[in-house]
C-alpha cells in the first residue's frame, strides 16, 4: 500500500491539471493557482488516461522531458476526446521549451491557443510564446526579428489579459527588447558612418531619437547626431558631393583607351 502513494498523489496532480485546463470559466480563483488546490476524492475506477496522465507528469516533474514527451503523445494520439488530450498538448509544447527546442515549442503553444480560444490556460501559453522569442534574442548587430516577434506577442498579451500574472514580467521584457533595437540602430548607424554613408547613418540616429527615446542608447545617438549637424541640414549637398566623388573616382581608374573613346 505504501508503494502505491506516491503514484496516487500523482495521479491527484494530474486529475487537477484537468481542472486547469477546462473551460468552466470559474473566476474566483487564477487558473496557476488552482493546479495546486486539494481535489475531491475521485469515485469509480481509474481511466488509462488518468494514469498515463500520471506518468507522464511524474517525468515531467522531475525534468525527464523526453520521457513524458512521449507519455503526453501517446495520450494526445489515443485518447483525442478525452480532457486529458489537452493537458497533454501544453505540456507538450513545455517539454520542448524546457528542453531549449524553442522554434519547435512554438507552433505547439500557437496551435493550443488557436484550439482552445477560451481556455483559461490561454495567457500562459502566450508568454511562453513570447519567452520563446525572448530566448531566440541575438546580439545587436544581429537580425532583430525575433526582438520584434518578443514585444509583439508580450503587447498583445497585456493587451488581452492586463490583469494576468504575467503581465510585469512582460512589461520587463519589452523593455529590454526595446533597448535592444534602439543599439541595433545605432550599431547600423556606426557601420554607415565607418563606410562614409553619412546620410544613411544619420537616418539610424533620428530613428533611435524617434522610435526609442526611453532607452539608454537614446542620449549616446542624441551626442553623435549633434556631432553630423551640419551634414544633416544639407542631405541633399552632401549627396550630390558623394556621387560627384564617385564618379571621378571611376574616371581615375578608367582604362587609358577608355578615356579616348567619346562615348
Amino acid at each position: 500500500m505504501n508503494k502505491k502513494i506516491p503514484f496516487l498523489l500523482i495521479l491527484l496532480f494530474a486529475i487537477s491539471s484537468i481542472n486547469l485546463l477546462g473551460c468552466s470559466g470559474k473566476s474566483e480563483d487564477s487558473w496557476f493557482k488552482r493546479i495546486f488546490s486539494p481535489q475531491e476524492e475521485q469515485e469509480g475506477p481509474i481511466p488509462p488516461e488518468a494514469q498515463l496522465t500520471a506518468k507522464a507528469m511524474h517525468y515531467f516533474e522531475i525534468g525527464r522531458y523526453l520521457l513524458a514527451e512521449e507519455e503526453f503523445k501517446r495520450i494526445r494520439d489515443r485518447y483525442p476526446f478525452s480532457p486529458y488530450a489537452t493537458v497533454a498538448e501544453l505540456r507538450l509544447a513545455d517539454c520542448k521549451y524546457y528542453q531549449g527546442l524553442y522554434e519547435e515549442a512554438i507552433p505547439l503553444y500557437q496551435e493550443f491557443e488557436n484550439l482552445h480560444p477560451t481556455n483559461e490556460a490561454v495567457p500562459y501559453v502566450i508568454f511562453q510564446i513570447g519567452s520563446c522569442y525572448y530566448h531566440l534574442m541575438d546580439t545587436p548587430d544581429r537580425d532583430q526579428t525575433s526582438t520584434h516577434k518578443m514585444i509583439e506577442t508580450y503587447t498583445r498579451l497585456i493587451r488581452r489579459y492586463p490583469d494576468s500574472p504575467f503581465t510585469l514580467e512582460a512589461q520587463k521584457r519589452i523593455k529590454e527588447g526595446r533597448a535592444l533595437l534602439a543599439e541595433h540602430e545605432y550599431v547600423v548607424a556606426h557601420w554607415y558612418f565607418r563606410t562614409d554613408h553619412i546620410p544613411q547613418a544619420v537616418k539610424r540616429l533620428e530613428n533611435i531619437i524617434t522610435l526609442y527615446p526611453d532607452t539608454p542608447i537614446y542620449y549616446k545617438a542624441v551626442m553623435k547626431i549633434a556631432e553630423y549637424k551640419d551634414v544633416a541640414e544639407h542631405l541633399d549637398e552632401y549627396v550630390k558631393a558623394q556621387e560627384k566623388r564617385e564618379d571621378e573616382k571611376r574616371l581615375h581608374t578608367m582604362p587609358w583607351w577608355k578615356k579616348l573613346w567619346p562615348f
